[in-house]
């Protein structure tokens, strides 16, 4: 779901910082026939495919130039920031690599997309669409986990009257499919996605369970903040109590109350005059149903009194830009934003799981109603199979649920995978340490500069800053450069405001571009830090979403209409999932994608799961600065440039093992990345004394293999310093291993 700033959510602030490790250790005899295996690399492939292609002379040019492209950085500040060196007793593991698919739309074969169109013109993906032949195909992306987004049982405008479902009134359900954020019913899954909708929970247990047969672990998505505004489970186990059951609806507040009541209060605890729902005001655009005609699409839903509105807004009649299909949860915060729950001591930054919960277990009468209703929904879906979750908004829900809930579930299954929509960098380390959170988006610093790397708006060494600030929880922030609330990469649109400095032209959002250019962005993401890399389906095909489905909008594949995803269906190929249909460049893209996330995970690049160290500072001239809004900054580096090629569409890093109490050569890589679309670079790239110390080599000359690309290089140390001489052409990256 998209940002907005949290309603009445304030949180403890933390000055220590916790480090959780991600590692891995595999020996040198079990890495290296398959490095030598994989020695062909994807660029020899895609040049290759291309070569065999029927293509003109000036597009083959282009597109191998494209082939060339891999790995987007922006740098920063020169701040070399480390991880304390790990033992050899400690137990490693891969880094995960998350697979998102949107469930409705990922098994769609059918290719009609008609704007406003029903299943029955446009077809909807079914769980047993996600087969063994998928699931191969995912899992030979490098995948270790799937988020299936959009399962629970959410509202949405379809007739299942004859499994005991009610009907979802339009004016309150965006889109005819409706939005996967507006849960109607957490104890069952949506029946678009079964075979047989009366069977629709085993069908979905029985994905879960072909999916671990693949080695896969499952993802769902909880939506802590909001429920759907007609929330009815017709399937919750015995014992379980509706939201809103059992709430006093004529206060509007109450710590054990679900929602929150538009009620006039004025004194506390009395009742006052309540108020009734009122359908927003919409403009023609967003009309129910495109304004088709259905029985229960009259300008009215009956709802009295009215609940608080899931964003947070107090208005009986909400604004058409609020989230108005859902209702805000009440977690124990009052209407004037202080705490009716017990309060999480500072010093439980540094605790464990198992001491939160042990906390929690002596609070539990004085927790409120929504806390337990939340922990009963987690534990049945890891009852079910579930591996992990992943929480919408999390901001803005008190860090103390978290707190509880996290370690509920931790106490259930340690190795529970848990990830949390957060965008406010200052609450980072408390919904960290305090809410015990495994991972938080990095979104407004990575992915931003990233973004604003590729418009060609700012310095690379914007990269670099961005990962000092988050060194001591780097293995926290989870990566990404697509997810379904973001516009996708093939649409000319992605960029386009940040070039122009003007709001998105509406003509550019069905407009379809090269997606290469953010592979070098790619690349970074991947491989900078310890943390997860999220890829949404499609991305790795160039999926450019340039359809206007009805409720959703060209440029962001819809999460609220029946549609197709023409890319990824290409390489579906009708269930073959073998690319037979796609595109030279489709094609290449994901042989791409398929190398750097397998070689992400650290199965055969431990250093990977190591120690990070920015070269950017020791290549770029003295006063370079990372202020993106400065001409004079973006070109203060002409002295640099000349001596090392090194500039602002260049980003370089090294990553390798340190492993404390031994002398043991371990695995060392330099990452460099050319983001620059037109530009050849002709590299002397520096590797500083204190690098060169800590890594024990002597003055030599030592090869280099590029485990991404086909680049040739060595690494020369005199008098202590390295020196690295490549060639880079337009967007291209190289992982170069120094072979012992």
């Amino acid at each position: 779901m998209s940002f907005l700033s949290p309603i009445d959510s304030r949180v403890t602030q933390s000055q220590q910082a916790a480090k959780f490790y991600i590692a891995a250790l595999l020996t040198k005899e079990a890495k290296a026939p398959q490095r030598r295996k994989s020695r062909q690399s994807s660029l020899s492939l895609c040049l290759q495919s291309l070569f065999n292609a029927s293509l003109s002379s000036a597009a083959l040019l282009t597109a191998s130039l494209f082939c060339l492209s891999a790995n987007a950085n922006a740098s920063a500040q020169a701040l070399d920031n480390e991880l304390p060196p790990k033992s050899e007793s400690e137990v490693m593991t891969l880094k995960p690599v998350v697979y998102q698919i949107f469930t409705r739309l990922y098994g769609n074969k059918n290719p009609t997309n008609k704007p406003w169109g029903t299943i029955a013109d446009n077809v909807v993906g079914k769980f047993n669409d996600i087969d063994d032949v998928a699931l191969n195909s995912i899992k030979d992306l490098g995948v270790t986990h799937v988020w299936y987004t959009g399962v629970p049982h959410h509202a949405l405008i379809g007739d299942y009257s004859e499994i005991g479902v009610s009907a979802d009134d339009p004016d309150v359900v965006k889109g005819r499919a409706g939005s996967p954020y507006a849960v109607k019913d957490y104890y069952n899954v949506n029946p678009d996605l079964a075979v047989n909708p009366a069977k629709r929970l085993a069908e979905f247990e029985a994905l879960i369970a072909r999916t671990h047969q693949h080695g896969l672990k499952v993802i769902i998505d909880i939506v802590p903040n909001h429920v759907a505004r007609h929330y009815q489970s017709v399937s919750k186990p015995q014992g379980v109590r509706d939201f809103g059951e059992d709430d006093d609806t004529s206060l509007e507040y109450a710590k054990n109350n679900n929602f929150y009541y538009v009620v006039d209060n004025s004194v506390k605890g009395t009742k006052g005059q309540a108020h009734a729902f009122e359908v927003p005001s919409l403009p023609a655009e967003l009309k129910p149903l495109g304004g088709e005609t259905h029985p229960l699409s009259d300008g009215k839903f009956d709802e009295f009194p009215a609940k608080w509105t899931g964003n947070g807004s107090r208005l009986a009649k909400p604004d058409a830009n609020d989230w108005y299909e859902t209702v805000k949860i009440n977690y124990g915060v009052r209407p004037d934003g202080t705490y009716d729950f017990p309060r999480l001591p500072a010093k439980f930054a540094t605790f464990t799981e198992a001491q939160h919960y042990a906390f929690w277990q002596q609070h539990l009468a004085e927790i409120p109603s929504s806390w337990i209703k939340f922990n009963q929904i987690a534990q049945y879906w890891l009852e079910k199979g579930v591996d992990g979750f992943r929480y919408d908004m999390a901001e803005m829900v008190p860090v103390e649920f978290w707190s509880y809930l996290n370690s509920q579930i931790k106490h259930t299954n340690p190795d529970a995978f848990i990830l949390a929509e957060v965008y406010n960098p200052k609450l980072y380390r408390d919904y960290i340490q305090l809410g015990k959170m495994d991972y938080l988006y990095d979104k407004v610093d990575l992915y931003d500069t990233l973004k604003a790397v590729m418009a060609d708006k700012t310095s690379t060494a914007n990269i670099a800053a961005d990962q000092a600030k988050v060194q001591d929880i780097e293995s926290h922030m989870l990566h990404f450069l697509e997810n379904h609330d973001e516009q996708r990469i093939g649409n000319a649109a992605f960029l386009a405001s940040l070039q122009t400095n003007k709001p998105t032209n509406s003509s550019l959002e069905t407009q379809a571009v090269n997606p290469n250019y953010a592979l070098p962005a790619m690349v970074v993401s991947a491989t900078i830090g310890t943390s997860p890399t999220l890829v949404y389906f499609g991305q790795e095909v160039g999926e450019a979403a340039i359809d206007n489905p009805g409720f959703g909008h060209a440029s962001r594949t819809s999460i609220f209409d029946y549609v197709g995803v023409p890319a990824h269906q290409r390489w579906m190929n009708n269930g073959k999932f073998d690319g037979g249909q796609s595109t030279q460049q489709e094609t290449s893209l994901r042989a791409y994608y398929q190398k750097l996330l397998t070689l992400s995970t650290g199965r055969t690049t431990p250093a990977l799961l190591g120690q990070y160290y920015s070269l950017d500072a020791s290549n770029r001239s003295k006063g370079d600065a990372t202020d993106s809004n400065s001409t004079q900054n973006m070109n203060t580096q002409k002295s640099a440039v000349h001596e090392t090629g090194y500039d602002d569409s260049t980003f370089a890093f090294t990553r390798f093992e340190v492993i404390s109490g031994t002398s043991k050569q371990t695995q060392k890589l330099i990452i460099v990345s050319n983001f620059s679309q037109t530009k050849s670079k002709a590299l002397q790239l520096k590797l500083p004394k204190e690098l060169i110390r800590q890594w024990q080599l002597k003055d030599g000359v030592f090869p280099l293999m590029d485990l991404l690309e086909d680049h040739a290089a060595k690494l020369v140390i005199k008098e202590a310093e390295g020196l690295v001489q490549m060639q880079l052409a337009p967007l291209s990256s190289a992982i170069f291993e120094l072979e012992n």
